[in-house]
């Protein structure tokens, strides 16, 4: 991942309402929630959820899928993997890392989708 790519994703991520989403679709999984659902659940009214929706997605951190009336939000799990690994890339200058960075990375792959 290039530094631009990355200070974009963090850039998005660094507003309150935006790391709820995002944290609420990691939760959610793979299959992710529809926009209303995502609303409902964090209390964000329609015009500001589609605003930190579409920036969470200019990011490149969020995937949609249209189901009949309906787009569904999912976080894009390849794209925060990558964040993740760029900010651990050099943990511990590259050598074997103790715990203090470990957890981290085992957290990264969990997420697979």
């Amino acid at each position: 991942m290039k530094s631009k790519s990355a200070v974009e994703k963090l850039a998005a991520l660094a507003q309150e309402s935006r790391l709820a989403i995002f944290r609420a679709l990691v939760q959610e999984g793979p299959a992710g929630l529809c926009a209303g659902d995502i609303g409902a659940r964090l209390g964000v009214v329609p015009a500001t959820l589609s605003f930190h929706l579409k920036e969470l997605s200019r990011a490149g951190l969020l995937k949609s899928r249209q189901e009949g009336r309906f787009v569904y939000y999912a976080p894009d799990f390849k794209a925060m993997n990558a964040l993740l690994g760029y900010l651990t890339e050099n943990c511990c200058s590259g050598g074997v890392c103790d715990d203090a960075c470990a957890p981290t990375a085992a957290s990264a792959m969990k997420c697979k989708a």
